[in-house]
């Protein structure tokens, strides 16, 4: 007697994207979707990211809302700590996924609207921040934590977060690391709106439809003048040099190194300043 033929294994479902796109009426909606690494900027998450805004500026949507999948507690954890350069490379240079992915929403001609649920967490911030709007509910945070990593952030960065909040705010964020609270982020000019979780989704919409309805010329030159005003301010050679040569120094460090082996192993850095 002979076994009957095994029966073929059920193919594993294939993942859902980590990025999704579409349009809504004259409204292109993003959703990051890496549920399972909270939307962490990866490569690959960032790559579908300026496809999904590239094909948008193709369709000439005229307002963009960036979002996390719903449910989500996190709206982004950050930079993918995973793909960070190391062995004396500098972390944030000009061709990193972050860097690209920033200048695609800041020359993108049309509003981009962020629409937060949940926390934003280190690059995942400047992200947010590069858009033209934010629009967050009750559970969100937003905190800058390039000091958690003894990562030197970037001029260009720290440039999106001057441009945008009193220097105060931007020493106090930078220096600890702390998350700032949706009420206090409100307060500080972090968000456009505050509004409650139940209505996020229906406000954001409404006010990205309403921006269709202007004119398409003129509120994209505004804000290439925007940006140009904000992003082509002079810095002197011999300073962006000097610069430049303080970052290498610390991402050269081993606190750099120390805070990188830390956060692997889920642990408290111990910098030396060395």
């Amino acid at each position: 007697m002979t076994d009957a033929p095994a029966t073929p294994a059920a193919a594993a479902a294939p993942a859902p994207p980590i990025v999704t796109s579409e349009v809504r009426g004259r409204v292109g909606i993003v959703t990051l979707n890496h549920v399972a690494h909270r939307n962490a900027l990866s490569a690959a998450l960032v790559n579908g990211l300026i496809d999904a805004i590239a094909g948008f500026e193709k369709q000439k949507l005229m307002a963009v809302v960036l979002r996390a999948a719903p449910g989500m507690s996190v709206w982004s954890a950050g930079h993918d700590i995973k793909e960070l350069p190391r062995g004396d490379a500098d972390p944030l240079g000009y061709s990193d996924p972050l860097e690209r992915v920033l200048r695609a929403i800041r020359h993108y001609p049309g509003a981009v609207i962020a629409m937060v649920h949940g926390t934003v967490w280190g690059g995942a911030f400047d992200l947010v921040a590069s858009c033209d709007m934010i629009i967050a509910d009750e559970t969100s945070g937003f905190a800058i934590t390039p000091v958690n990593l003894g990562l030197p952030y970037n001029t260009t960065g720290l440039l999106h977060f001057v441009d945008r909040l009193p220097m105060n705010l931007v020493r106090e964020m930078f220096f600890t690391a702390a998350p700032v609270k949706a009420e206090d982020a409100a307060r500080w000019g972090i968000v456009n709106h505050l509004v409650p979780s139940a209505d996020l989704e229906t406000f954001t919409l409404a006010l990205a439809d309403g921006i269709t309805k202007k004119a398409p010329l003129a509120l994209a030159v505004i804000k290439e003048q925007l940006r140009i005003i904000s992003d082509d301010r002079p810095i002197a050679a011999q300073t962006f040099e000097r610069i430049q040569d303080m970052r290498r120094v610390v991402y050269e460090s081993k606190d750099y190194e120390e805070g990188i082996n830390a956060f692997f192993a889920k642990r408290k850095p111990v910098f030396k300043g060395e």
